[in-house]
């Protein structure tokens, strides 16, 4: 390595460096968003019923049935 080696820092690194100096809560908003969406208790027994009253597709999905 050469005296005056300087590591490679991308554009991208860049802007996300510096919105996150701006805005020093935005670590802190990001985590309070997915928790909204994403961050929520299963519940199990409702998730087993679900599945089995889950009925089978036909084959064909378009055909109607024959009788």
């Amino acid at each position: 390595m050469p005296l005056f080696w300087k590591a490679y820092k991308s554009e991208a690194s860049n802007f996300i460096d510096a919105l996150k100096a701006q805005r020093p809560t935005l670590e802190q908003e990001q985590l309070a968003g997915r928790a909204l969406l994403w961050d929520k208790s299963v519940d199990r027994s409702a998730q087993a019923d679900y599945r089995a009253a889950r009925v089978a597709q036909q084959p064909y999905v378009y055909q109607t049935r024959s009788k």
